[in-house]
């Protein structure tokens, strides 16, 4: 009784086939390749694997047993399948499969987003069926995420302190310290240090970044984790506080706002591609890493 499918009994079975379709064992022989008492050698094989007969053979000439006929037909669905899984299987093995998660920080330039969406766009023109996942969300939780395997890369401004993280520079944002069009330093022609000294600030909790703004605050009643908040804090009037140049342009060349000593107090945040070192990439994700950097590079 045949229990498993073996090399060997697939090779019967394309012998029974052959045997079949040629019309019996001597018309076979040629297709085959071997005389007519090794086939019959063959066939009385299956027939033991099987533990049924499969043909008549004799004066009477060659016929398939009810048994074979129900054989020969499971015999061709089974090879059909194996032609479809070996399609299936040469197709997966040059296509890219998964899932990819990937963060950004929020309040991307546009420039940026264009950047990102041109890496995508050439990532699907990949032989690929990925399901892809964007989110946006503040560095501390980008981190966070791919620490946590809930994210594989990521595109932010991040302190570069966590050791499990590998961090590969994509590009620069400039920052500058502004006030709104309310503020008293706003309307003044020309604006020192000095007269900086004691104003109240915005503070954010990016403190990797904000040791290296050149200005530093020393008077703050306000807090924002958000650059729209920020935003929002400056635009009163009653607050300076630094801001990415393509986020203040707009309300900038509206006269709502005033860089403060741009070529002074100016300065660039570095941004990376963040993923996590111990995790094996997947063949997905080393795609979509080598399409960003194309992309920014």
């Amino acid at each position: 009784m045949l229990s498993q499918v073996r090399d060997l009994d697939l090779q019967l079975l394309r012998l029974f086939i052959t045997v079949v379709e040629s019309g019996g064992f001597s018309a076979a022989q040629g297709e085959l390749g071997i005389g007519q008492s090794t086939i019959s050698t063959q066939m009385a094989k299956l027939e033991t694997r099987l533990g049924f007969r499969l043909c008549e053979r004799g004066r009477a000439g060659f016929r398939l047993t009810p048994k074979g006929e129900q054989v020969l037909l499971a015999t061709r669905k089974l090879f059909a399948a194996l032609e479809t899984f070996k399609g299936e299987a040469q197709g997966m093995a040059d296509k890219l499969l998964g899932t990819l998660s990937i963060g950004l920080s929020e309040a991307l330039d546009a420039q940026v987003l264009s950047r990102v969406g041109a890496a995508i766009g050439h990532f699907r023109r990949r032989n690929q069926a990925v399901q892809i996942e964007l989110l946006s969300a503040m560095p501390a939780e980008l981190e966070r995420r791919l620490l946590q395997d809930q994210l594989h890369l990521a595109i932010g401004y991040f302190s570069g302190a966590q050791a499990a993280l590998d961090y590969v520079p994509l590009f620069e944002e400039t920052q500058a310290l502004y006030c709104g069009g309310g503020h008293h330093l706003f309307a003044r022609t020309e604006v020192s240090l000095e007269q900086l000294q004691g104003q109240d600030s915005v503070l954010h909790p990016y403190r990797f970044i904000q040791r290296d703004e050149p200005w530093q605050t020393t008077a703050s009643s306000a807090h924002s984790e958000q650059v729209e908040g920020t935003l929002a804090f400056v635009l009163s009037g009653a607050h300076i506080g630094y801001l990415p140049r393509h986020i203040a342009a707009p309300w900038e060349a509206s006269g709502l706002l005033r860089a403060l000593l741009p070529e002074q107090l100016g300065f660039s945040v570095q941004f990376h591609l963040a993923s996590h070192r111990g995790r094996q990439p997947s063949e997905a994700q080393q795609a979509m890493v080598k399409d960003l950097l194309t992309t920014f590079s």
